[in-house]
């Protein structure tokens, strides 16, 4: 345990200190666009579904179709709230090379060269995978989540668990893809479960929530790495 914790550390960190490289910031903006894209359409979505429903079916309460956009902003907010993690680790399967690339050229340039470059359609399957295991995997924990809710902490800790276990297979197998490896065996269990639970706490944090998949999967990177060149980086 000592020495994974300090490879997050060391990992921590390095991602904070690049955190300003244009590749990083733009990879950033392009996951934040993408993802509030994707809550605008669905609110959308959402809103003319209810629109209609409503005329066609509401009765006496057809009169008010016309709240039914208030309905689909409030559900649009709650629904970024919660299910902002699985949208922004989703997208960011789309403009993950940029991060590792960034990552890997100004402390790992031996292991950027042997590197490849993920088409778009691999990445594309892979935010898929993403969003369809997270999406599964909560759906399942669900019923045992309403079993502990009378703990008070037991639901929260249960789905923060679960997806530490998610988040943390992702961020592997988002690097491990551009060495033609399974991310299942280039990061040990603990360092991805670990991984996983400080994306989700940051995950939890407004504003830093924003950032915190950026952070993810610049750390990922460097833990990669250090398992590979057996801790020592440049």
């Amino acid at each position: 345990m000592p020495d994974t914790r300090a490879a997050m550390l060391s990992a921590f960190f390095k991602s904070l200190g690049q955190l300003g490289d244009r590749a990083i910031l733009g990879a950033l903006a392009w996951t934040i666009a993408f993802s509030v894209l994707i809550f605008g359409l669905t609110g959308w979505g959402l809103w003319q579904g209810l629109a209609w429903a409503m005329t066609r079916y509401g009765g006496p309460l057809s009169g008010y179709a016309e709240w039914t956009g208030v309905l689909a902003v409030i559900a649009t907010i709650i629904a970024f709230w919660f299910w902002w993690r699985v949208v922004a680790i989703a997208v960011l399967q789309l403009f993950a090379d940029r991060i590792v690339i960034a990552v890997e050229r100004k402390h790992y340039p031996h292991a950027a060269e042997r590197a490849v470059d993920l088409p778009l359609a691999p990445s594309l399957m892979m935010a898929l995978r993403s969003l369809g295991r997270a999406l599964l995997y909560n759906a399942l924990a669900l019923p045992f989540a309403l079993v502990l809710l009378f703990t008070g902490v037991g639901a929260p800790m249960l789905f923060l668990a679960v997806n530490a276990v998610l988040v943390g297979r992702d961020l592997a197998d988002m690097v491990a893809a551009r060495h033609a490896l399974p991310g299942t065996q280039a990061q040990s269990r603990t360092s991805r479960f670990v991984l996983g639970l400080i994306a989700n706490l940051l995950l939890l944090v407004p504003l830093v929530n924003l950032f915190a998949p950026i952070i993810a999967a610049a750390m990922a990177t460097h833990l990669f790495h250090q398992r590979e060149a057996g801790g020592t980086a440049r």
